[in-house]
């Protein structure tokens, strides 16, 4: 049996693991979907200073009330921001680390670093009404529901990562790209994890919404990680 953490993109929540979690659980395991601030399920506690660093602490305080001595660690989009400070802070509590179709930052990079004008403009132009807030991105086709999809605090798409070396020692490490996302923004971490052979790397025949078009491959990825 293995322990999992998963962590979700921005704008959403924790429903985007809803299959994966419980595929996971029908095959024994413990998951723990972390929830961060202002988003998803604690949505109500959304406000502008918000950092990268509250939502890694989110997840670190998370994992330590599940009692996870060890897991491994999964995020998607957004998340692989999340994932990747947090492996550099945990990476000795870490068997493996998967991103699923995520942001892959290095060293003092943040998510703005890693995207183009186009999320630029929608960063900025939406501080007109919503200071400190994104509303969800319009090429993602996302519409606010309450409790699930809502605004995203801007300083987490502004915050770097710091990278402390100690995530090279995470004995196994896994990418999947998904094929079919228009105007993705992950090419380069995928030709990036492809070359390399430190990592396993995987390609997915869907949109940015792997774990419900592609469900059954990323549990049989997921599991694999856990032999």
């Amino acid at each position: 049996m293995a322990n999992y953490v998963l962590v979700h993109g921005a704008w959403g929540g924790g429903q985007s693991y809803k299959k994966t979690d419980a595929d996971l659980q029908a095959e024994g395991h413990k998951v723990l979907v972390a929830a961060l601030s202002g988003i998803g399920v604690r949505q109500p506690e959304l406000h502008g200073g918000i950092t990268l660093t509250d939502h890694v602490n989110d997840v670190t305080a998370q994992i330590n009330e599940a009692g996870f001595d060890r897991f491994i660690l999964v995020g998607h989009s957004y998340g692989g921001m999340v994932i990747t400070q947090l492996s550099s802070i945990m990476a000795d509590r870490i068997d493996a680390i998967c991103y699923i179709d995520a942001f892959l930052p290095q060293h003092d990079e943040s998510l703005w670093d890693l995207t183009g004008d186009y999320e630029h403009d929608w960063y900025i132009n939406s501080q007109k009404h919503t200071p400190g807030l994104v509303p969800p991105l319009g090429g993602m086709d996302l519409k606010e529901i309450p409790g699930h999809i809502g605004k995203h605090p801007l300083l987490t798409l502004l915050e770097a990562v710091q990278l402390s070396g100690k995530e090279n020692d995470i004995p196994r490490k896994a990418y999947i790209f998904a094929t079919d996302f228009e105007h993705t923004p992950f090419v380069g971490f995928a030709e990036r994890t492809k070359a390399d052979p430190g990592w396993e790397y995987h390609e997915a025949h869907a949109s940015h919404w792997v774990m419900e078009e592609q469900s059954e491959q990323v549990l049989g990825i997921l599991l694999d990680l856990a032999g």
